[in-house]
């Protein structure tokens, strides 16, 4: 999967970046790639679905898709 994020400057000096396609995913950093690898990890948790919430019958299947 590949998601574009806009990057900004921040006026205390560093980066922020917002992913417009997952509301409230941003991060922050002080070189671009402490940037990146911050933004990779917010990401991840904006997706993160704990599917200990859901009921799931023993007849369902959980199936993971990349895209």
């Amino acid at each position: 999967m590949k998601l574009k994020a806009i990057v900004h400057e921040a006026e205390e000096g560093g980066f922020w970046a917002e992913v417009p396609t997952i509301p409230g995913c941003v991060s922050q950093g002080e070189t671009m790639d402490e940037l990146v690898a911050n933004l990779r990890e917010a990401i991840e948790g904006c997706l993160a679905v704990n599917l200990s919430e859901f009921p799931i019958a023993n007849t369902d299947r959980v199936v993971e898709i990349a895209v």
